[in-house]
């Protein structure tokens, strides 16, 4: 029988595979910019193997991918008819990649996110937002989902109706920050304050998503792991963020030698600017030996990169027969079978 969300936190860490946004526009199926996922609609069978290859890697969730899938920005587009038929065919679809799962069925996420319109100052706004959110959310509980993911908010308000909404359909809450490059949320509310209100008023994990990578998230998810009592997420983005450019949308790159045609390197010329595997793996190892419950990565993320995340807190995914091993490479390995004219040339190579 699956295994709720809670009780696999029970029984120790939680693999979360994000980042479809930006794999699928890398794989052709997701138009950068708008970053809506029509995909849903438009190529089915790209994102359920994109699903697939997630969890394969060792996600112990399929997340429906509706992130961006609200009204506001199906508006925005001129596709607002599409906006139900999108939602829950990409829930469906995870629902059926899930239960391929040779082990243990995979659980299936419903997924909110910011929306871009809410302002704490425009009651309009906020009732507008509620309303989104409920409707997704309803779906999610048509469709039955295991629980949803609320994500990349950069308001905490915003996230507390997220919250609300998600509880008046009886359904277990993931609830993630997006902090910006001020290093705290858009109404004034320090993270870690913002995580411990939610716990407190019932999500079940709270922590941060996107927008930052491991060196400038992981000292945040300190100050909510010291501040929360209860689980706590952590979904780093996996490109070399620093202090000075603490978040992905203003990183510069100076080893550049064109001329980009966006002003930043976000969204299109990030490639250069990414951590490689092992150094998620560190991440993953010192956010894991503080007690971060809930572990994935988002935006730019690999599956093997989710997967070395999954085999450094000690999982093995499916597709772990597929891990980097060296040994019989013809440069680099060790298999006594080799040829030492052709290994011993490894340093001129």
């Amino acid at each position: 029988m699956k295994r709720s969300l809670e009780q696999r936190l029970q029984d120790g860490p939680v693999i979360c595979g994000e980042g479809y946004l930006f794999e699928l526009e890398r794989r052709g199926y997701l138009q950068a910019g708008s970053f809506v996922p029509e995909v849903a609609l438009d190529n089915p069978q790209a994102l359920k193997q994109t699903y697939r290859d997630y969890m394969l890697a060792g996600s112990d969730v399929v997340l429906a991918f509706t992130y961006n899938g609200h009204r506001e920005k199906m508006r925005i587009i001129g596709k607002e008819e599409l906006l139900e038929p999108l939602n829950r065919q990409a829930i469906r679809l995870a629902k059926e990649v899930a239960a391929e799962h040779p082990e243990e069925e995979a659980l299936v996420a419903g997924n909110i996110s910011n929306t871009n319109l809410f302002n704490p100052d425009d009651p309009e706004s906020i009732e507008k937002t509620r309303s989104m959110f409920a409707e997704m959310i309803s779906w999610c509980k048509e469709e039955g989902v295991d629980f949803v993911n609320g994500e990349t908010f950069y308001y905490y308000e915003e996230a507390l109706i997220a919250l609300e909404e998600i509880q008046k359909q009886d359904l277990p809450a993931v609830i993630t920050f997006g902090l910006m490059g001020e290093n705290i949320l858009r109404d004034g509310y320090e993270v870690e304050e913002a995580c411990r209100l939610l716990k407190e008023k019932g999500a079940l994990v709270v922590g941060m998503n996107c927008f930052r990578g491991p060196a400038t998230m992981q000292p945040y998810v300190e100050k909510i792991r010291n501040t929360v009592d209860g689980y706590v997420g952590a979904l780093p983005i996996p490109y070399r963020t620093t202090e000075e450019h603490p978040t992905f949308f203003n990183l510069p790159d100076g080893g550049c030698s064109c001329c980009i045609p966006t002003e930043t390197t976000f969204p299109t010329s990030l490639d250069p600017l990414y951590t490689n595997r092992y150094e998620l793996a560190e991440w993953a190892k010192e956010a894991h030996s503080i007690g971060v419950n809930y572990l994935g990565l988002c935006c730019g993320a690999s599956p093997s990169m989710l997967r070395e995340v999954a085999e450094t807190v000690g999982r093995t995914a499916v597709n772990s027969t597929y891990s980097p091993d060296m040994e019989k490479h013809f440069l680099f390995g060790k298999d006594d079978s080799l040829q030492d004219h052709i290994t011993e040339y490894k340093t001129k190579a």
